[in-house]
């Protein structure tokens, strides 16, 4: 076997392993998920796909490796903003923390299928017609655009068109029933609100999927490199969810520092498509994805820290000591 075969092999006993382990182990019974719990998955998540990283450099050989990272920090970026999406359907449905992790286990499974075919479909396109590059190119520039001069809105769940015609076809309860998410009443076999959930979470995945797969394939058109650095990032957002959810907001400059991201992907992307044009190497993206990752991060916390030292200034010329 070579040595691509053998990663895939590995990569997938590791997946098999560890989502067996955290659900049939450590999740076998619903619990809320606490900070220190999640902080844990989360390191050994990112250690499992630094690790994997360090496999395709050794064994395949380092322009795939640097392919791997860059992918990997594009998917997992991108996928972080839209963690507060998430926070708002749960606290829409009102789902119970103890179900909160359940219901993102079976959902980014079935988002490994839905983006395996995705992937597999765009290789398929960018393979059979090259001028594809440059709609896919297009379409990550307009998707930047879109993402820095957005306001930010309400999530509006139940206009899920999905859930909508789910409903009508298939009966659904109005409470929730545990973990479950199909009970039988009456001798009829009904949805609970947990499953109702699911499907938002997978739809929602879904329209997400339409801006990352096609940032990572202007960075690797490799299926091996793009599908696993994707499930890797997304096999670890359950517990960076638990993490990073009560902190999305402090850092107010992440949308603009992924715009830029997006901009840079698209437009590397449309010139790779231009005859004669030498192409932008893999290091120097990764390097491009960190720097603006690291400077709209470091600028968030900046200004957070500066307005809080302004607020106490504030609130200390409202109350002066007063005089002895």
């Amino acid at each position: 076997m070579d040595a691509r075969t053998v990663l895939w092999i590995v990569f997938g006993v590791i997946i098999v392993t560890v989502l067996a382990v955290d659900l049939g182990v450590f999740h076998r019974r619903a619990h809320a998920i606490h900070f220190k719990e999640a902080l844990a998955w989360t390191f050994l998540w990112v250690a499992l796909a630094l690790g994997f990283a360090a496999a395709v450099y050794i064994w395949i050989g380092t322009k795939e490796g640097n392919e791997f990272l860059t992918a990997y920090l594009i998917e997992e970026s991108l996928s972080v903003d839209n963690l507060f999406v998430f926070a708002v359907i749960f606290t829409y449905f009102k789902v119970p923390s103890e179900h909160q992790h359940r219901v993102l286990f079976w959902g980014i499974l079935g988002a490994m299928v839905m983006r395996g075919a995705m992937i597999v479909a765009g290789v398929a396109l960018l393979e059979a017609l090259h001028w594809m590059v440059f709609v896919f190119g297009a379409f990550l520039v307009l998707t930047s655009y879109k993402l820095a001069t957005s306001k930010e809105g309400g999530v509006h769940p139940e206009r899920n068109l999905v859930v909508r015609l789910f409903k009508k076809v298939f009966p659904t309860t109005t409470e929730y029933h545990g973990a479950k998410l199909f009970v039988r009443q009456n001798g009829k076999l009904m949805a609970t609100v947990l499953f109702v959930v699911l499907l938002v979470v997978e739809t929602t995945d879904l329209i997400f999927a339409l801006d990352s797969i096609p940032a990572v394939l202007s960075i690797s058109q490799d299926p091996f490199i793009v599908y696993t650095s994707n499930g890797f990032a997304i096999l670890g957002l359950r517990a960076i969810f638990f993490v990073l959810v009560g902190l999305l907001g402090y850092f107010r400059y992440l949308k603009l520092g992924l715009s830029a991201i997006l901009l840079f992907v698209g437009a590397k992307m449309i010139l790779s498509g231009i005859p004669n044009i030498e192409k932008i190497p893999v290091h120097i993206s990764l390097l491009v994805v960190v720097s603006i990752l690291g400077i709209a991060i470091l600028a968030s916390v900046v200004r957070e820290r500066t307005e809080v030292k302004r607020k106490l200034a504030a609130q200390g010329s409202d109350n002066p000591t007063p005089r002895q």
